[in-house]
């Protein structure tokens, strides 16, 4: 009897969980079990392995073959886990030596010709190795720059089996990889190309500078689309371990950009009307797949023309929104990933969209609340600013092609006023106003009742809900932090009531 054993890794949402692989080999029939809750991709594997050992100038023993996945209660799917299925027979079979890979960390997909092929969800793999005190990884060529970014362990590139096994017969050693510099991200589409439309340029700056969700309601042609895509863009970068976790989302979606594997600026994910809740919130049959919103995780959503969505695919997001995460459960196990992102909504006025406005709308008052309520009112309850953005005029298109304000300027004024505010919530584990809590800003920010007449009229007329005063509230502290002033008076607060209850422009 000969046993061998080698690591690979699972994953469960974005984490990814050391699997043990150990291969038994014993006299008998010739035939092969694999235990430990495999999916039909990693059943299939043995197949691949066996052509692959095959094309590659190895026998596949004829004995009784035994390999298990352990933890066994926990499901396995992909084909990551072909190349450490290949390499612990061969350590079975006495063609490497067992001890060379027992501490060894082995991903990847094998084609039948015994090339190493590229997987998703590497990062989040080479992650889990790392903390679990592995010091070596072996991974595809393709994957080595996104392996690269985790310190502490060396990635060993290979492109097929061949020298995957050559290397551990000591016959040709693999170098560690080197992670190659990274390319500067293209710049986005710029703010300056909006004219016009001073409204909606501020609210994108309010909600940029306080990480508040955003709906803009306007005519075809009003700038809704320009405004959302340039939000990102006012967006301060990404710190390390925002970064990680956005490029581990990436990775499992198979997103990442070639030749630059770390996303270190804001994400957009724009899905069409059309899009499933699990296209939107994440799922899908066998292994669950992030969707857009956790795509759109530390970035934007935009839903363009919300109210074509079907009404519950946008009511899931509600949940997700307040928490920032999601989980999603499955039969043979659940799921969680990070979702912490800012919605952007837009909608025309009615369903015929009229570019003219109300004088060409041909909709009736019914076709209207029925157009408009398809945006339920908990979901609303929980957009910190609305906007309605008016049809942008000959004059103001004309006044505005003199010095519109660039992305680079807002964005300046955006990390101003997100340095003030993460100085104000320090030690409290906040750094956002759109993220502190209705009763910790009563207790520990309280503004003064005097600039709350207003808001506290609307909240008597029900106009506002509770929920909808906290709101208000934080919006005005951003309003304030943008301004410099030391604490919201009562025009911020008029003016983050304003933008709640989707009061027009000029």
């Amino acid at each position: 009897m000969a046993l061998a054993q080698t690591w690979s890794v699972g994953l469960a949402g974005v984490q990814g969980a050391m699997v043990e692989v150990e291969v038994d080999l014993a006299p008998g029939v010739p035939t092969v079990a694999l235990v430990g809750l495999p999916d039909a991709v990693v059943r299939q594997s043995v197949d691949r392995v066996r052509a692959a050992l095959l094309n590659s100038g190895h026998e596949f023993p004829l004995r009784r073959v035994t390999i298990g996945l352990s933890p066994a209660a926990m499901p396995k799917q992909g084909s990551g886990f072909d190349l450490a299925l290949a390499v612990a027979v061969l350590a079975g079979a006495r063609v490497v030596p067992a001890a060379a890979v027992r501490e060894l960390v082995l991903l990847g997909e094998l084609g039948l010709d015994g090339s190493l092929r590229a997987v998703r969800g590497v990062l989040p793999a080479v992650l889990a190795a790392a903390r679990a005190g592995h010091r070596e990884v072996v991974v595809p060529e393709e994957n080595a720059e996104e392996a690269g970014l985790v310190e502490g362990i060396a990635v060993l590139a290979a492109g097929s089996l061949r020298q995957v096994v050559a290397h551990l017969a000591g016959k040709a050693v693999l170098s560690p990889h080197v992670r190659a510099a990274a390319a500067p991200a293209p710049p986005g589409p710029d703010l300056a190309d909006v004219v016009g439309q001073a409204a909606g340029r501020r609210a994108v700056e309010v909600a940029a500078a306080g990480g508040h969700h955003l709906f803009l309601s306007g005519p075809p042609g009003a700038g809704k689309t320009m405004l959302a895509e340039r939000l990102p863009g006012l967006l301060p970068p990404l710190d390390e371990q925002a970064a990680l976790e956005v490029t581990a989302i990436a990775s499992i979606a198979g997103t990442l950009p070639p030749g630059a594997p770390l996303v270190t600026r804001p994400t957009f994910e724009a899905p069409h009307h059309s899009a499933t809740m699990a296209a939107l919130v994440g799922g899908g049959s066998g292994q669950i797949r992030p969707g857009a919103l956790c795509r759109a995780h530390r970035g934007v959503l935009f839903l363009d023309e919300a109210p074509e969505f079907p009404r519950a695919v946008l009511d899931t997001l509600r949940q997700p929104l307040e928490r920032g995460a999601v989980t999603i459960h499955r039969a043979n196990g659940s799921a969680t990933f990070p979702c912490r992102a800012q919605l952007v909504l837009a909608a025309n006025p009615c369903p015929c969209a009229s570019a003219a406005g109300d004088t060409a709308c041909t909709c009736s008052a019914l076709e209207r609340r029925r157009y408009q309520s398809r945006l339920s009112g908990p979901l609303l309850d929980r957009i910190d600013l609305r906007v309605t953005l008016p049809a942008v005029t000959r004059a103001a298109w004309l006044d505005g092609l003199g010095t519109p304000e660039s992305t680079a300027v807002v964005a300046a004024r955006v990390r101003a006023a997100r340095a003030v505010a993460s100085e104000r919530l320090a030690g409290s584990g906040l750094a956002l106003n759109s993220q502190v809590p209705g009763r910790l800003l009563r207790e520990r920010w309280p503004v003064p009742r005097a600039a709350l007449a207003l808001a506290e009229r609307a909240l008597e007329r029900g106009s506002l809900s509770v929920r909808g005063f906290d709101r208000v509230v934080r919006v005005a502290w951003t309003l304030a932090d943008l301004e410099g002033l030391v604490l919201p008076g009562a025009d911020q607060v008029d003016e983050a009531l304003g933008m709640r209850l989707q009061r027009a422009a000029a």
